[in-house]
């Protein structure tokens, strides 16, 4: 299997148990063990009864797209400052993720090629990199964000203007 991590095709073998919990045996399960040469094996619980060795790797690539997914979201909140709002209830829980994709969508948008210019002045604002490796960075999205956090800071933006209205005098 391909290894876009390491950008390397992988050698890996899977093997399939059919295992029952102690105190539910009428609910079979599958265990579905993957190895790789230089890796922990990955033990993989499924509710899924696996028959095939094809229904076996779904299983693994599943979990492998799952946890790209969970990295995905790990960066989103960590990049993105939604790492520390503590919010349970889920209506609240809803406005957080809205407001996270939204700046997510706002990052993405700016890697359109029609935005190049742009993409490129605002990387060069205030938070230059020579290196290699940010220069061959497809998605620079932490790069952009500071230099876009960087940019409202020096100049920030004025809303009154946006709507219309004139800003009330701070001496009033």
């Amino acid at each position: 299997m391909w290894d876009a991590r390491r950008a390397r095709w992988v050698v890996a073998t899977v093997l399939v148990l059919q295992v029952a919990h102690p105190t539910h045996p009428e609910h079979p399960l599958s265990l579905v063990v993957c190895r790789s040469q230089g890796r922990s094996p990955w033990y993989l619980l499924t509710a899924e009864t696996i028959a095939t060795d094809e229904q076996a790797w779904q299983v693994v690539f599943v979990y492998m797209r799952r946890w790209q997914i969970e990295l995905s979201w790990k960066y989103e909140k960590s990049e993105l400052a939604f790492q520390s709002p503590r919010v349970y209830k889920g209506e609240a829980r809803e406005k957080v993720l809205l407001l996270a994709t939204l700046a997510y969508a706002f990052l993405l948008t700016l890697l359109k090629t029609s935005y190049d210019l742009l993409r490129l002045w605002l990387l060069r604002y205030d938070n230059h990199r020579t290196g290699r490796h940010c220069r061959a960075a497809k998605m620079p999205l932490t790069r952009l964000r500071c230099s876009l956090s960087r940019l409202w800071q020096d100049v920030a933006p004025n809303f009154a203007s946006l709507s219309g209205s004139t800003p009330a005098d701070p001496g009033d």
